[in-house]
């Protein structure tokens, strides 16, 4: 049985390598400017899902899937964010109107 496996260029694993070396420093120098609060955690969680999204999608092969695994392995963690995020919204909620039920009380 002849079996044929596309190779990717070197090229393509060096510029991902580069861009990950580059979203890296920009982490780093989060921390060297001393940034602070919630631009601080914006910024951190931002390189990280780019970097996470660039491993994922090209060392992982993720990229060359068919959309239906693509599916499969993304729409369930999304959903759980999304359910999450709405649960802390509703517990907000709940939490604001106890206290200020207790309050008038």
């Amino acid at each position: 049985m002849n079996q044929e496996t596309e190779q990717h260029p070197i090229s393509l694993y060096l510029k991902v390598w580069g861009l990950l070396f580059v979203l890296s420093t920009f982490s780093y120098l989060v921390d060297y400017f001393h940034v602070q609060g919630y631009t601080r955690w914006s910024l951190i969680i931002i390189f990280m899902l780019l970097k996470a999204g660039a491993i994922l999608s090209i060392f992982m092969h993720v990229s060359w899937e068919r959309l239906s695994l693509k599916l499969v392995l993304f729409v369930p963690p999304i959903s759980i964010v999304i359910f999450v995020i709405m649960m802390a919204i509703e517990s907000d909620y709940v939490m604001l109107n106890r206290l200020f039920s207790f309050i008038q009380s």
